[in-house]
């Protein structure tokens, strides 16, 4: 009778083992799953894409429940693999790249929405004699972007509104707009190309004692169009954020866009959306260029397909794509 109770007893300490085990299993897989990491890929500190993610990231975190980790890296051509592979499950990057990264190949690549604006003027030295983007002529212009292709597409298209072509320029190659602005800063280039904005932008200013924004000449946007079809003008004025501005001008822009992959869930992408409209506030503190951040004029008519996720919030909010400019 002794040694029949000892087994039953056996048996239900071995029983309860499992349903302990059991239920340690489901709730250390409940805790892994409530603290999965996204990865946010974008570009090195210093430039204007880091601290737009890692504006987006804060609130994503705090607001949204969503553990975000900003992953810098060399340059969109780092990008937009990760994202198109789901290495990584958001990034930013601009228009040119996230299409041509598409056409290329990365079919799973998916669109949220337009961050903000991109407005990419030549900087030079404030004592410089040059004013206008036909002044670069002969000059020491940075070229090549081997980690970003698509700004060296943008720079031709800047050239090509004066006229100039890389025949009439000295080309500084370098990989990515934070050597250009590097190079710049050490006297081994006469202009660089930069988005207002992004941090490095003050750096050169203090560091060369002032720098200037060349003008574009809206006549010569045909002839950049058909070098890089989304570029457009748009009009800035002196301002904290528009440092080298010495008076109302246009300069060139294009879209940066938040990416994300085909097989993100509906949830997270909406989830994205929601907490960047509710805490505009936010992201403002953080990054002063979300200030224009609006969901209803960043659904555009891309070639890039939008995120099943980001079209269901646009259709809740009954928004219809824009045209582009």
């Amino acid at each position: 009778m002794t040694i029949a109770l000892h087994k039953i007893s056996a048996r239900l300490w071995s029983r309860a083992i499992q349903v302990i085990t059991s239920i340690a299993i489901v709730a250390f897989a409940a805790s892994t799953a409530s603290a999965q990491t996204y990865g946010f890929v974008t570009l090195p500190p210093g430039t204007l894409n880091h601290t737009t993610a890692s504006a987006v990231a804060k609130i994503l975190k705090e607001k949204a429940g969503l553990n975000v980790l900003v992953q810098p890296t060399a340059g969109d051509s780092v990008i937009i693999p990760m994202v198109g592979r789901g290495e990584a499950e958001i990034g930013i990057t601009n228009i040119m790249e996230a299409q041509d990264g598409m056409d290329k190949g990365n079919k799973d690549l998916r669109l949220i929405v337009v961050a903000h604006s991109l407005r990419t003027p030549f900087f030079v030295r404030k004592d410089s004699s040059m004013r206008t983007i036909a002044d670069l002529k002969g000059k020491r212009v940075t070229m090549g972007y081997s980690a970003m292709h698509n700004i060296n597409t943008a720079t031709r298209a800047m050239l090509a509104t004066a006229g100039l072509t890389e025949a009439d320029i000295k080309p500084v190659l370098v990989p990515n707009v934070v050597r250009s602005a590097d190079d710049f800063m050490a006297g081994n280039a006469d202009m660089f190309y930069f988005a207002f904005g992004g941090p490095k932008v003050r750096e050169a200013d203090a560091t060369v004692g002032g720098i200037r924004v060349l003008e574009i000449d809206e006549k010569g946007m045909p002839a950049a169009k058909k070098i890089m079809p989304w570029g457009y003008l748009t009009e800035v004025a002196p301002g904290p954020i528009f440092t080298g501005v010495e008076k109302p001008m246009k300069v060139y822009t294009f879209d940066n866009m938040l990416i994300t992959n085909a097989k993100a869930s509906d949830e997270f992408v909406y989830k994205i959306l929601e907490a960047m409209e509710k805490n505009k506030d936010d992201l403002v503190a953080v990054q002063p260029v979300l200030r224009e951040f609006s969901v209803a004029d960043g659904y555009k008519q891309y070639g890039v397909p939008y995120h099943p996720g980001a079209l269901k919030y646009f259709k809740e909010k009954n928004l219809q794509a824009k045209a582009l400019q």
